[in-house]
This record gives C-alpha cells, sequence and structure tokens, in this order.
C-alpha cells in the first residue's frame, strides 16, 4: 500500500487501480509458479516486496505506466 501511495504522489493519482496493479506486480511469479508448488504455505516478507518491486517508486518513467 506504502509503494502505491508514493507511486500515486508521484504521477497521476489513480488510488486503488495503483493498489491493485502493485500488487499484481508483485505476486506475478508465484501466481505463475502456482500449479508446480501446490498447495503450500508462501510467506511474503518486507525483502520480498523490496526486492519484486524496488524500481517502481525510482523510476518515475516506469511508474507512469503502473496502472
Amino acid at each position: 500500500a506504502e509503494i502505491a501511495w508514493k507511486v500515486n504522489e508521484q504521477t497521476e493519482n489513480i488510488g486503488a487501480r495503483r493498489l491493485h496493479t502493485v500488487m499484481e506486480k508483485l505476486l506475478e511469479e508465484l501466481s505463475f509458479a502456482a500449479p508446480e508448488v501446490g498447495q503450500q504455505t508462501v510467506t511474503i516478507t518486507r525483502e520480498y516486496v523490496r526486492q519484486r518491486l524496488a524500481g517502481i517508486v525510482k523510476d518515475e518513467d516506469l511508474s507512469r505506466y503502473i496502472l
């Protein structure tokens, strides 16, 4: 939520739609791997979030295109 807020502050504020898109980006890799993983518990850590979303807030040109 904090990353979506920061991107909204830097670019056009589109509210919850941005949060939805950021969450999709965050979980993209896990979503594609889900069929192979099966029913396992996955813990999303702060470090995982930082790694997956590292460039979004810093790269203003990229953040403009993340709905």
